[in-house]
This record gives structure tokens, C-alpha cells and sequence, in this order.
């Protein structure tokens, strides 16, 4: 039964990275049809909000017993932590807009080793050798996996900038999501973070699309480091039913639930593991469907990330001998 249970989350799991791992394909697609990155968050977590909406009601009424609610303080708790999910989709896609999706996911693959800087700094301990020797692996195939070694390769610093920062977001979303509020049932937990996240996003959709930009400073800033294609027309409605329910989908509904589902069952290390698949996918995926040109070099790089993230993962020998005996 142990067997079968790790089975399916590992299952679980590697079905819900391998749907999230298309999404920025289709941020890419959305792009070339001529929608902004406003329009693509917005439509994603407006969706995503009423899907996950529909659900909760759908489990509240056919659960035999009561589910539990959130106290005020988790409720603010798991806004505050969603605001880094809102973060995290809106500097991913602005960086898509001037890497290839290939490039990007590699940048917010960084989460691997900023994770472990986080870990110990919180934790006010240097990590272990396998740790350092993997975060070491990662950077290798980093430099690889972009084709930093081309000296004709000429990588917009935009893009570099703004999947560095989806990468950092990333690894707060990670650290939030796993301590806050585990007790929740995963469609009212996932509903509160993503209206923390359309804070930010609705924010954005206000600032780039909507609203004037006011301030000097602000519109220096946001004039340097995206482009000025946002004001070019009003909000496109059609983005809803176009790309907004597939982007709802596969970013903020099934995957989620997939790894709520997934990861009990399959263990935080080997799951993991398995939750890689998204970066090969996404390749995959960029590669296949927008043509993306993916040198061996790169996949070289790409597999020396996805053993660094094996290695950080792989449980220690007293620790497997023990679950054996």
C-alpha cells in the first residue's frame, strides 16, 4: 500500500510539472498574437480565482464533514505569501518577453540554490558538502544551459534581470506555501494566496495598462527595465476565452492541486525530484511549439541542473538505511 501511495504522488507530481512547464509557452504565443503581460496575469489569476471558487463550493457541499476555516491571521498570512506568487508569474512573463522560454526557465531554476542560501540564513548554518557541491552544479549548468560560453551570444539584460527576480520570488512562494496554514483544505489555501497574487497583478494591470504613470520615478524605472508596448491599447477582453482559461489552468488551478495531491504521498525530497520535469518539458515544449533553436551544449547544461537537484535530494545513507530496517 506504501509502494502504491508513493507511486501516485510521484505520478501526481510529475503530471503537474510537466503541465506548468508548457505555461510559458503560451505566454509566449499570447505575446505573438499581440497581448500584453498585463493581460496575460490578469486573465490567468482572474480565472484562476473563479475556477478555484467553483471548486471550493463543489467541496464544501459534497464533504461529509465540516472543513476547516482560516483564522484572520492566516488569512493575512497567506495573502502576504501569495503576493510573491503574483510576483513570481509577472516577472517570469516580462522576462519571456526578451529571453527565450528555454533561457527563462533556466534563470528561474536558480530557485535550487537560492533556496539553500534562504535555508541557511534562516537556519544560521553552512550548508553541507552535498549541498555546496550541487548549488556548485547548478551555476556549471547554468552557464551552459544559457550558452554563456557563446561570446557572439547576445542575451538581453532585461530578461536575465527579470527571471533572476522570478527566481527569488519563486523560492519565497516555495518557503511560504510549505509552513503556512497546512491544515487548510488546498482549494481555500490556494484561493486566499491567489488573491494575495492578483493584488499585485491588478496593481501592475492599473499601473502599465489602465492608469497614467504619475510619478517621474516610477515611470523612469518602468520605461528602463520593460518596454513601453503596454499602452499601446486598452485592456483586450478576448484574452479570457483566447489563452486565459488554458494559462488559468495550467498555472494556477491543476498543477497546484496536483502537487497538494502529489507531494504527501511521494515525500518532500522525492518530490522534489520528480517536480524537475519542468524544466525539460518546457525546453521541450519552446522547442517544439515557437521553434526555439536548443544547442547540445544547452542540454548538457540542462542535465547537470536537473542531477545537481537529484543529488541536493537524495537522502542520506543512515537515513535510508533506517527506513529499510
Amino acid at each position: 500500500m506504501q509502494k502504491r501511495n508513493i507511486l501516485k504522488g510521484v505520478l501526481f507530481v510529475g503530471i503537474g510539472a510537466s503541465i506548468y512547464g508548457m505555461l510559458a509557452t503560451f505566454v509566449k504565443l499570447a505575446y505573438q498574437d499581440g497581448y500584453t503581460t498585463s493581460e496575460v496575469t490578469t486573465s490567468q489569476f482572474l480565472l484562476g480565482i473563479v475556477g478555484l471558487l467553483v471548486l471550493n463550493f463543489i467541496q464544501t457541499i459534497t464533504s461529509k464533514k465540516a472543513l476547516p476555516s482560516p483564522t484572520s491571521k492566516e488569512v493575512r498570512n497567506l495573502m502576504l505569501a501569495g503576493t510573491s506568487l503574483g510576483c513570481t508569474s509577472l516577472f517570469y512573463y516580462i522576462a519571456v518577453q526578451y529571453i527565450n522560454v528555454s533561457i527563462a526557465i533556466v534563470l528561474l531554476m536558480q530557485s535550487v540554490w537560492f533556496s539553500v542560501v534562504v535555508e541557511s540564513f534562516l537556519t544560521k548554518k553552512i550548508p553541507n558538502a552535498r549541498k555546496i557541491v550541487s548549488v556548485i552544479i547548478v551555476l556549471v549548468g547554468t552557464i551552459l544551459a544559457t550558452n554563456l560560453i557563446n561570446e557572439s551570444l547576445d542575451l538581453d539584460w532585461k530578461g536575465i534581470f527579470w527571471g533572476l527576480l522570478a527566481a527569488a520570488s519563486y523560492t519565497l512562494t516555495m518557503f511560504t506555501s510549505n509552513t503556512l496554514a497546512t491544515h487548510l483544505p488546498v482549494f481555500r489555501k490556494s484561493i486566499i494566496m491567489l488573491l494575495g497574487g492578483s493584488v499585485v497583478v491588478f496593481a501592475f494591470l492599473f499601473f502599465a495598462q489602465i492608469g497614467p504613470l504619475h510619478f517621474e520615478g516610477l515611470k523612469s524605472f518602468y520605461l528602463t527595465f520593460t518596454d513601453n508596448t503596454e499602452h499601446i491599447h486598452s485592456f483586450n477582453y478576448s484574452i479570457l476565452w483566447k489563452y486565459g482559461l488554458i494559462l488559468s489552468l495550467f498555472g494556477t488551478i491543476i498543477p497546484p492541486i496536483l502537487f497538494n495531491v502529489g507531494f504527501p504521498n511521494a515525500g518532500l525530497g522525492l518530490g522534489s525530484i520528480v517536480s524537475s520535469l519542468e524544466l525539460p518539458v518546457s525546453v521541450t515544449m519552446a522547442f517544439v511549439l515557437l521553434g526555439e533553436k536548443v544547442i547540445f551544449i544547452q542540454w548538457v547544461g540542462i542535465i547537470l541542473i536537473l542531477f545537481a537537484i537529484v543529488l541536493m535530494n537524495l537522502p542520506k545513507k543512515d537515513k535510508q538505511l533506517a527506513e529499510i530496517s
